[in-house]
């Protein structure tokens, strides 16, 4: 295992230079393109018409076909008629017509009277003769009146008596309406004055005043109905819009194995481009763009993080973890090709995001996530190619983001079958609501099965996730579970070491590492790491363990001779000496942070205020740890820990109230100092570390406390 560890290092190492890093990004881009170089190339048909298909072909893209589009569109314009429009207006010209040529009847015989002079008998001469009257008639007429109505029509009006004339008047007024009521298309109008001399036909009139009446209805009776250009341009543009776009949709079945290809099937294949598909390169130009885009992304995730070894750590990680993602993904799909067209269902998609999140952090977890299921959209296309499966892609987000969700509450590794049956149940129900989405109609068979490979997809993505996890935190030099679980065993060598030469340090620590535990597991922190650092925070000790405290059982405390100077140097060498004593026993880095760096900066104050008092010239500085301050959570707690444990500790009968006073001030007085101004513990997360603490010190010296009520009864007995 070392020896893996010492060649990632070299790797890391390598990555450091931007030749190397580049080369990483060109071989991720790679495979990436041939795991979806078939999914994307043309098929090479061999194809013609009235050939017989020797296999299914489906079209690999929605396309609209425009000559079918343009049939049905001149198909329903076709069958839109013709629109006519009945003109009333017409009706009532027509009447009006009618009613003036017998008010000129009236006229005439007005004007006659006017003119003519009594004889002398008195009688009045004759009103002229008929021509005269039928001339000066005419004039009263307009010129298209007088060329269709006869000579013989109008005399016979003329000759007429009033009230034979008022009751012609009303006979060819009411029928023309009675017929002009109703629509008379062009072709129709003779039948139109044919229904008018029926109905005047029967009249009470003289046989020549029926005549003519019967001829000025047929005169007055014309088209009222005309076709409507507008109108009818109108329906048909409507028409023409109603009719959707006739499409070829991705995936529908072109041509079934053993049909003779027709006009219409080759017109439909050349359309969709699979007889021109073998010289095509759009489709991996396509491709080309996607895995650009999804690499430059990385190349700016990755970009703000720190340029230091973990950069380059989790970018390697990453890395390996898509590949194998991809890979255990492009093994799946190759059933597709027996039939097998739901493996996408299967895909442990949740395992490269718990294993992304647990080794780097949530948000590089979330695009992986998401890369994942796009390039998932193009693998699983059900041999469709070029299309997506926009299904499978959800499924996959899906999958990932509630595993992620899932653990960014619970970041122990104990958490991962949990998180697995989780993501179990998220894909079961994500499955069934895209099936319903799209409507599919299943049997009780194949609902069972799609609620088989959505379990199976959850439950493997833990199992490889468990079984994945140690060899990447070995190979990298994290620090994994069993590792802690190793060294927290007592008969490891500096444990011993400690718990001979310094067995109050020993206490101590055990003391701390309760406290420490408890109090990281209430904010999320890793408490097994903050036990196992308290057991080595103090190995430093062990050089010199009478200089301490705890460790001066039935002895003087030395540094009542020694000057402040001198037992400053004592003190504070413990840090610093610790981490070298564990530097060269080769413990995890995370350790020997946590016994360099649970002091951080802090000030000496009984050495510090015992120089002052000497009235020596020191600065502050001077009684200062060298640091560096927490840079973590797990070593910040552990460093108020310590200090409350050790202050508690002093106190003879510790009380409730003093034990909480005592821990809120440690705790501000860390904060005021700076102490917890490079590591990420929250305001809201000091409050529950502070509870923590204090409910952990109150049951450790839970039998020592006394309560006041205790105090006066013990008063009232004395």
């Amino acid at each position: 295992m070392e020896k893996l560890q010492r060649q990632m290092s070299a790797v890391l190492n390598l990555l450091k230079l931007t030749p190397f890093k580049i080369l990483l990004f060109a071989l991720l881009g790679m495979i990436m393109f041939f795991a979806m170089y078939s999914n994307v190339k043309p098929e090479k048909l061999d194809l013609s018409l009235f050939s017989v298909a020797d296999k299914t072909i489906r079209s690999p893209i929605t396309v609209e076909d425009r000559a079918q589009t343009e049939k049905k569109r001149k198909e329903a314009v076709d069958q839109v008629e013709d629109v006519y429009i009945l003109k009333k207006e017409y009706t009532q010209n027509r009447v009006d017509l009618l009613n003036s040529i017998f008010d000129s009847v009236s006229e005439v015989d007005d004007e006659a009277n006017k003119s003519i002079k009594p004889k002398e008998d008195g009688s009045l001469p004759d009103q002229g003769s008929p021509e005269v009257r039928l001339d000066s008639f005419k004039k009263k007429l307009t010129d298209n009146v007088t060329k269709n109505i006869s000579d013989q029509s109008l005399l016979s009006i003329l000759a007429a008596a009033k009230d034979e004339l008022d009751i012609a008047r009303d006979l060819s007024v009411t029928a023309v309406n009675n017929v002009m009521g109703k629509r008379i298309p062009a072709d129709d109008v003779e039948n139109a004055k044919k229904r008018v001399e029926e109905e005047l036909k029967y009249t009470s009139l003289n046989t020549d005043l029926k005549d003519a009446v019967i001829e000025l209805g047929r005169y007055a009776v014309i088209q009222n109905e005309f076709y409507d250009p507008a109108a009818t341009d109108e329906l048909r543009q409507q028409a023409r819009d109603n009719v959707d776009p006739v499409k070829i949709l991705e995936g529908q079945i072109i041509v079934e194995e053993g049909q003779l290809i027709s006009r219409d099937m080759y017109k439909q294949l050349k359309l969709t481009g699979l007889l021109e598909s073998e010289n095509s390169i759009l489709p991996f130009a396509g491709l080309g763009m996607l895995i650009f885009i999804i690499l430059a992304a990385l190349y700016f995730i990755f970009a703000e993080k720190e340029t230091n070894d973990k950069s380059q750590k989790d970018l390697l990680i990453f890395s390996i973890l898509f590949i194998l993602s991809l890979l255990i993904m492009k093994l799946l799909s190759i059933f597709e090709e027996f039939n097998y067209t739901e493996t996408g269902y299967l895909f442990p998609a949740a395992m490269g995001a718990m294993l992304v999140k647990l080794l780097i952090d949530e948000r590089v977890a979330i695009f992986h996530t998401v890369a994942l299921g796009i390039c998932g959209s193009i693998i699983y296309n059900q041999g469709i190619t070029g299309a997506l499966n926009v299904t499978v892609a959800i499924y996959i987000v899906a999958s990932g983001l509630s595993a992620v969700l899932f653990l960014r509450k619970h970041n122990q590794r104990d958490k991962i079958l949990q998180a697995g049956l989780v993501v179990s149940l998220v894909n079961i129900f994500v499955l069934m609501a895209l099936m319903f989405i799209r409507n599919t109609h299943l049997s009780g068979g194949e609902y069972g099965f799609y609620l088989l490979v959505a379990s199976l997809s959850g439950i493997s993505s833990a199992v490889l996730t468990i079984g994945l996890l140690p060899f990447f935190e070995a190979g990298f030099g994290f620090l994994s579970t069993m590792k802690l679980i190793e060294l927290a065993n007592p008969n490891h060598p500096l444990i011993r070491k400690i718990l001979t030469e310094a067995p109050g340090t020993y206490h101590h620590s055990v003391m701390v590492a309760n406290l420490a535990e408890a109090a990281c597991e209430a904010v999320g922190a890793d408490g097994l790491l903050a036990r196992v650092g308290c057991y080595y925070h103090d190995i430093g000790k062990t050089k010199r363990p009478q200089f301490f405290i705890e460790n001066q059982m039935n002895i003087e405390n030395p540094h009542d001779h020694l000057p402040p100077l001198t037992s400053r140097d004592i003190i504070i060498a413990h840090a610093v000496d610790g981490a070298e004593m564990l530097r060269k026993h080769k413990l995890p880095k995370e350790i020997i942070d946590i016994a360099e760096q649970h002091h951080g900066t802090t000030l000496l104050k009984f050495f510090y205020y015992k120089a002052k008092q000497a009235e020596m010239e020191v600065k502050e500085s001077d009684f200062r740890y060298p640091g560096p301050r927490a840079q973590t959570k797990e070593t910040a707690i552990i460093g108020i820990a310590d200090s409350v444990e050790a202050a508690v500790r002093s106190l003879s009968h510790p009380t409730s109230e003093q034990i909480e006073s005592l821990v809120k001030n440690i705790i501000s007085d860390r904060l005021q100092d700076g102490q917890l101004n490079e590591c990420d513990l929250t305001l809201k997360e000091l409050d529950k570390v502070a509870h923590s603490l204090c409910e952990t010190l109150k049951g450790i010296f839970h039998s020592r406390i006394e309560y006041p009520e205790m105090t006066k009864q013990k008063v009232k007995e004395a």
